[in-house]
């Protein structure tokens, strides 16, 4: 046989080799990635403490926070992980990478907006003036002037405090959950506290001995409560999230969780 020819034969055996090969390892590369994000488990933030919404019970979390993130993660087919923490550190969380998600009853506000992505609402929560029992001075804004908040750091109900601290002429504490704020009020180290109303309803529902009252229900017009993701990013467990809360509704289960835990407003 011609050398040349014999030489030509051999490079294109070895050019069809190299072919084969790489489409092989284009084709496993496609399946590792495809099992990768099969694997995937979210890591989800919920409030520690924050009855209705999640709390600790008998050693596991339950609440319409906790709840409607496993329904919708059945519905939708992912993985999740959740994690507790103080409300504080859920948004510092997210922007650093280290959870992909967040639901932790988080009113949906413009300044969080340039932080995180919201999903749809899941419910409006707005917040309300929380006095002792004992107290009868605080039944209106106006009476709030002179006297010490209870907020909790991070929150809606700390910026209303913040916002209006000069108007009437407000001292203001910080605390890292609701218990402490709900003690601090009990214990007449604080005159009032700021909380969304499903909380502190929930909280003198379940505890007729709470010693708490509702002062001014409403302070302003009721905000969503919204799933959160790092802006720009993980935009795929938004999606499945907002997917999966119209089916849940849809379906019924929605309902029957909040339910369980607040009046329905049909």
């Amino acid at each position: 046989m011609n050398k040349k020819i014999f030489s030509s034969m051999l490079v294109g055996i070895a050019m069809l080799g190299t072919m084969l090969t790489g489409c092989g390892k284009s084709d496993t590369d496609a399946s590792k990635t495809a099992k990768a994000a099969e694997d995937k488990v979210y890591l989800i933030a919920c409030d520690a403490k924050y009855a209705p919404f999640s709390f600790e019970e008998n050693g596991k979390y339950r609440g319409i926070d906790v709840e409607i993130l496993s329904a919708v993660a059945k519905i939708e087919g992912f993985k999740y992980e959740l994690k507790p923490m103080d409300f504080s550190g859920i948004i510092p969380a997210i922007k650093a990478g280290q959870i992909d998600g967040s639901i932790a009853g988080m009113n949906v506000t413009e300044k969080r907006k340039e932080s995180v992505d919201f999903s749809d609402g899941y419910i409006k929560s707005g917040s309300s003036i929380v006095v002792s029992s004992s107290n009868t001075d605080i039944n209106a804004l106006d009476d709030l002037k002179g006297k010490t908040a209870a907020v909790k750091k991070g929150t809606t109900g700390a910026i209303f405090a913040e916002e209006n601290q000069k108007k009437y002429d407000l001292k203001i504490s910080y605390y890292d959950d609701s218990p402490s704020m709900f003690q601090a009020v009990k214990n007449g180290n604080a005159d009032f506290l700021v909380e969304d109303y499903p909380v502190i309803s929930y909280q003198i529902k379940v505890d007729p001995n709470t010693k708490l009252r509702v002062g001014v229900k409403e302070i302003e017009a009721a905000p969503d409560n919204a799933f959160a993701v790092n802006k720009g990013q993980n935009q795929k467990l938004l999606a499945m999230f907002n997917d999966g809360l119209k089916k849940i509704k849809a379906n019924g289960e929605y309902d029957k969780i909040v339910g369980q835990y607040l009046p329905l407003n049909k």
